[in-house]
């Protein structure tokens, strides 16, 4: 291996092609424009691991169907707090998304976004009443304003008509309907935003470049190699954020700041069944949420999934979760193994022993057979056929692990930014629903690593050109969040 002595700068480093660099490199660049973005993506291409459709991404979660996000409270009520945040948060997504293909930032809209409405659907008294509580909650905001809900098995026919055939159903039954529901595939656009940040001077985009080693030297110094060539070379950057997935934690613990002593990493991995026949695919137009099994991890949430990838309608049933070693779809067995060390081995032996039950149902996940996936499967389409399903290996997802007050490890479900005390370096850990509240968390790591200039009256200002409901809840404001969704619409 031969080394390049000649340093070069930027002053932000982004490091990973997925979409979490793609949001953060376009706001940086429309609250800055005179910003040096390098970005640096050790795979062949943008979002190949964990934005690209066929892996985690692509609901365009807006809580509008994901019971795992309304839970029920000690009491009996149904807690919707979380699926009020995340609906807000999925609304300021599509506002940047609205004002960059106005701004000629992203093309045709329909290559990356769609219009399929989200459903609920349970059966058994219990979920039914649960069903219902949820959808009188929801209904107090303007957010779900339109949300349907019927118990009518003919209605449901009508609207899911693949659930609902061959063999009668004698369960009670019921089903929300959110029209305005969307399917987004990540990774069209994330490709579409990286595209768009290369064309503009002031921002490199460098693929197959793998960053090996980080470090405080001044400004932080980046070691990062080339995988085809070998040779090294060194990027010195102002500001570092770390989106690379699965190793964002490896790569942030190299850094040294005392920030992330403590969090660990739990990989999961997952498989779909994806509908091989045309006819069926077509038949069904909607993304179809149920309860998970007791005991199964949030993202384990059976869905129906109407999806476009690659311009082609898709079906997809899942997901089917399992367990690995690895830390990214094309990562190594002995990630999991190399990210344990002394600064976190107690909160992650101790979260292992505490999620034994999570454990053994990720293995019993894995193993099993196609009969008993097709069982499953025929819970949301009864007349389901072997010949007509396929296993389509999803990406992986990397759960964080956090040490609490007495050392030992929580495992965590969603996503969470660790930043220095100075905010020259970030990382983004965890999961969903990370890529549909991109913009949310990228506002939040600039209010962290940019307060000043985050405050100031010129970068708030771009940022409700941007985003009309910056600074404002829709929540609270029904106009305008009525407002906000016909420009969408429109776009």
């Amino acid at each position: 291996m031969t080394n390049q002595d000649d340093d070069s700068s930027v002053d932000v480093a982004l490091i990973g092609a997925g979409i979490m660099s793609a949001t953060l490199g376009t706001l940086l660049r429309k609250l800055d424009p005179g910003l040096t973005v390098g970005i640096f993506e050790r795979l062949d291409s943008a979002a190949a691991e964990s934005s690209d459709a066929w892996n985690n991404a692509g609901t365009g979660h807006a809580g509008f169907c994901e019971l795992n996000y309304t839970p029920r409270a000690s009491d009996g009520s149904v807690d919707v707090s979380k699926a009020l945040r995340i609906a807000e948060q999925f609304e300021l997504s599509r506002q940047l998304w609205a004002s960059l293909v106005e701004e000629g930032d992203l093309g045709d809209p329909r290559a990356f976004v769609r219009t399929v409405p989200h459903y609920s659907f349970v059966w058994g008294d219990d979920d039914v009443r649960f069903l219902e509580q949820r959808h009188r909650a929801l209904l107090r905001s303007p957010l779900f304003e339109g949300m349907e809900l019927t118990r009518d098995p003919t209605r449901i026919a009508e609207w899911l008509p693949l659930v609902m055939e061959g063999e009668r159903r004698t369960d009670a039954l019921a089903a929300t309907r959110m029209a305005c529901g969307t399917d987004v595939n990540f990774g069209a656009l994330t490709r579409a935003l990286i595209d768009s940040l290369a064309k503009q001077p002031g921002v490199s985009v460098d693929f197959g470049q793998e960053v090996s080693g980080i470090r405080r030297d001044g400004p932080w110094r980046l070691e990062i190699r080339d995988l085809a060539s070998g040779q090294t070379r060194v990027v010195r950057a102002r500001f570092v954020f770390i989106g690379a997935g699965g190793y964002s934690l490896k790569l942030l613990e190299q850094s040294g700041i005392p920030e992330c002593a403590g969090y660990g990493a739990f990989p999961v991995s997952g498989q779909w069944l994806r509908c091989t026949n045309r006819a069926l695919i077509e038949r069904h137009h909607a993304k179809v949420y149920g309860k998970a099994e007791v005991g199964a991890p949030p993202m384990s949430v059976p869905h129906l999934d109407s999806r476009w990838i690659d311009g082609d309608k898709q079906l997809l049933f899942g997901p089917y979760a399992g367990i690995t070693t690895r830390f990214l779809k094309h990562g190594s067995f002995f990630d999991l193994l190399g990210s344990i060390g002394i600064a976190n081995v107690l909160p992650v032996m101790s979260a292992g022993v505490e999620n034994a039950d999570l454990t053994q149902y990720l293995v019993g996940q894995a193993m099993l057979s196609t009969d008993e996936r097709l069982a499953i499967l025929r819970k949301y389409c009864p007349t389901a056929r072997e010949e007509d399903w396929e296993v389509q290996v999803a990406g992986l997802r990397v759960q964080i692990i956090k040490a609490d007050a007495r050392g030992r490890g929580e495992l965590k479900f969603g996503t969470e930014v660790v930043t220095s005390a100075d905010g020259s370096i970030a990382a983004l850990l965890g999961a969903s629903p990370g890529a549909s509240t991109a913009v949310a968390i990228m506002l939040e790591l600039l209010e962290r690593c940019f307060p000043e200039r985050f405050a100031s009256a010129e970068w708030q200002a771009r940022c409700r050109r941007l985003l009309p409901s910056f600074g404002r809840s829709l929540h609270d404001d029904a106009a305008l969040c009525r407002s906000v969704r016909a420009r969408w619409e429109a776009s």
